[in-house]
């Protein structure tokens, strides 16, 4: 792996960190932040490789 791509993969994953934390603080009770936390790890943020 190159230096270029390590370093998309690494901001990557950072902008998705980023982009999740945001999305939760945007809630407005405890339901809302609940539902938001599912949606996260149902994988809303993060592309995930389809596998058999």
């Amino acid at each position: 792996m190159n230096l270029i791509q390590k370093l998309r993969s690494a901001l990557g994953e950072d902008r998705a960190t980023r982009m999740e934390l945001d999305y939760l603080n945007e809630a407005v009770s405890i339901v809302d932040l609940e539902s938001r936390q599912r949606q996260i790890d149902r994988g809303r943020f993060r592309k995930r490789a389809f596998t058999l």
